[in-house]
């Protein structure tokens, strides 16, 4: 038992003393999952929008599909996009792969569903009546979209908070796609398997407090949010 309170130890005196290779995986880790999470709610939350507010044909079906890649496996979306960025697949003459933006569209493929599937969820929840009333008053159809939008902020913010908790903690596309390489493309998921690996728990430790942190941080923010 030793070793895991040497392990706290040492991950404090990483964390205060702003060790170099710590708060590079911590930088990449949160320039990353920001990009990707930006990506995806720019995309998800009309398409969540579509989803939950129209009817159409094959519907039901859309929204089976969406349900099902809400549960993606984080190490298929690596293959797949690695295979599409490797310089013998269809995009390899752009050079994303093991870059952070080679990354980020990685996570933004995990991230859309979550986003598009709760956003939905959220506007087939708001009350029917909601509709004819902001019509009503005159409303346009981009005021029916924000107004609507407005109404289940609540839902679409789970939905965001899923969507960054997903992306923040996946190891599969980051090794992949990314390559862990250290100063470059090294997440805080990925340096917490090879250090720990390497048998450097004390560096574990302190990636996984500052995931905590963080996630303590995002959720905060929201509970603030939320009240005002």
């Amino acid at each position: 038992m030793n070793f895991i309170f040497d392990g706290f130890f040492q991950a404090i005196h990483l964390l205060t003393t702003g060790n170099a290779e710590t708060y590079s995986a911590i930088i990449v880790t949160v320039k990353v999952s920001s990009y990707s999470i930006g990506m995806s709610l720019l995309m998800g939350i009309p398409l969540g929008f579509c989803l939950g507010y129209f009817d159409f044909v094959g519907k039901k079906s859309v929204r089976t599909i969406v349900d099902t890649l809400m549960a993606l496996p984080t190490v298929f979306v690596g293959l797949l996009v690695y295979a599409l960025l490797t310089h013998r697949g269809p995009l390899g003459n752009i050079g994303l792969l093991f870059t952070l933006p080679g990354i980020a569209i990685g996570q933004t493929i995990l991230a859309l569903p979550i986003v598009t599937g709760l956003t939905a969820t959220a506007i087939e929840g708001l009350d029917k009546k909601l509709r004819i009333a902001i019509l009503s008053m005159g409303a346009n159809r981009r005021q029916l979209f924000l107004s609507s939008l407005w109404e289940s902020r609540h839902g679409i913010l789970a939905g965001a908070i899923a969507a960054y908790g997903r992306v923040m903690t996946e190891v599969g596309i980051s090794m992949m796609v990314g390559g862990n390489i250290k100063w470059h493309t090294r997440t805080i998921t990925t340096a917490i398997a090879l250090e720990t690996n390497k048998g450097q728990f004390g560096m574990g430790v302190a990636l996984g407090l500052v995931l905590l942190a963080i996630a303590f941080c995002v959720n905060l923010s929201v509970s603030l949010l939320r009240k005002r």
